[in-house]
């Protein structure tokens, strides 16, 4: 007997990567960042006063909602704080999808979006992106009378950027709410917050998981215009930032410069890799990221397995239209240069 609700009991639920606990691995199956967060995290988390844990945090995370204001131009009632990228798109769910209606979503994409329509007893509409992994300029259409429709930019796992005037497009034509996740914007040439401003239906949420190297903190931000903000307060969680993550992530925040130059080092390490995987006979997706989706000469499951068997891990999603790939997180160069040499090994073998 299950107690669960129905639609609760017939989903297999989101699967994270791997985080292994039992030994040492070349870890590139999560897109974390493979150096250390600026150091003035480090310092403020020195100079936190641990005794102000016993007070509740501020509602609102205004001294993050500022600090993103400040950094990107905006004021801070455009801007909602989640407890990562994925508690705000929960936020996005419970505020504009009710149940029985319909989530439309690119596909493919992050797994986690289907998963959260059915979390809510909706239904889903999937955007099929084209054979370059690019929206069709129909999109709009496609996503119908649904509430809400999510785009994940750069998507993920193929790591391409999508076009912005596609993007555009659709703001002005799609009646719902349009949701642009930007979790790797940071290691693009381009984002789309312009079109916040530009379109009150437009949400762009990002996370400092990735590019600020935070991942362990688990902070996002969505901008929007205070209309869609307004809405979206009444339903989070009324404390969902901690003290101890609005201080730490504010600190990451007035450091932007520190962050950009880990991502462009990451970027730098990214183009080479590729460079080296093509000479080893793999197709590359385009990559505006800190990952790598590449088509092996070989079958992509079995080399899953063997890299993990020599103690690296990457991402295998066995799943309509990306079955044939791997997903490899950008490491540091020596990462890299190790990986490439194993997988290189692998091939020959």
């Amino acid at each position: 007997m299950s107690y669960a609700r129905e639609c609760i009991g017939r989903i297999a639920g989101y699967v994270p990567g791997e985080q292994p606990q039992d030994r040492k691995y070349v870890k590139l199956n999560t897109n974390e960042n493979p150096y250390p967060p600026s150091p003035a995290v480090g310092a403020a988390l020195r100079e936190f006063d641990w005794t102000r844990l016993r007070l509740y945090p501020e509602p609102s995370a205004l001294m993050v909602r500022k600090a993103v204001g400040d950094v990107y131009g905006f004021e801070p009632d455009w801007v909602i704080c989640g407890n990562g990228s994925d508690d705000l798109l929960t936020i996005a769910m419970r505020t504009f999808v009710d149940q029985g209606a319909v989530l439309a979503y690119s596909e493919p994409s992050y797994s986690l979006y289907p998963v959260l329509a059915d979390l809510q007893g909706a239904g889903h509409r999937a955007v099929a992106l084209d054979d370059s992994f690019q929206l069709p300029e129909n999109a709009a259409e496609l996503a119908g009378d649904a509430p809400l429709f999510i785009v994940a930019n750069p998507n993920a796992p193929t790591g391409n950027l999508l076009d912005k005037a596609t993007l555009r497009k659709i703001a002005s034509e799609f009646k719902g709410v349009l949701w642009i996740d930007e979790a790797y914007v940071d290691f693009a040439d381009e984002s789309c917050l312009e079109l916040c401003k530009e379109f009150k239906n437009v949400v762009v949420s990002r996370t400092l998981s990735k590019s600020f190297s935070l991942a362990g903190l688990r902070l996002g931000y969505a901008v929007a215009s205070p209309e869609l903000i307004f809405e979206m307060n009444k339903v989070k969680d009324s404390y969902n930032i901690d003290m101890l993550t609005q201080v730490l992530g504010t600190a990451a925040l007035r450091d932007v410069a520190y962050m950009e130059e880990n991502a462009k080092r990451i970027r730098a390490t990214r183009e080479a890799t590729i460079s080296s995987l093509k000479r080893l006979g793999c197709e590359i997706e385009p990559s505006a990221s800190n990952f790598i989706f590449a088509r092996p000469p070989k079958a992509a499951e079995d080399l899953f397995h063997r890299l993990k068997a020599r103690g690296y891990l990457v991402r295998y999603f066995k799943l309509p239209r990306v079955s044939d790939y791997l997903r490899i997180t950008v490491g540091t160069s020596e990462d890299m240069e190790s990986f490439v040499g194993v997988f290189g090994e692998l091939l020959d073998e």
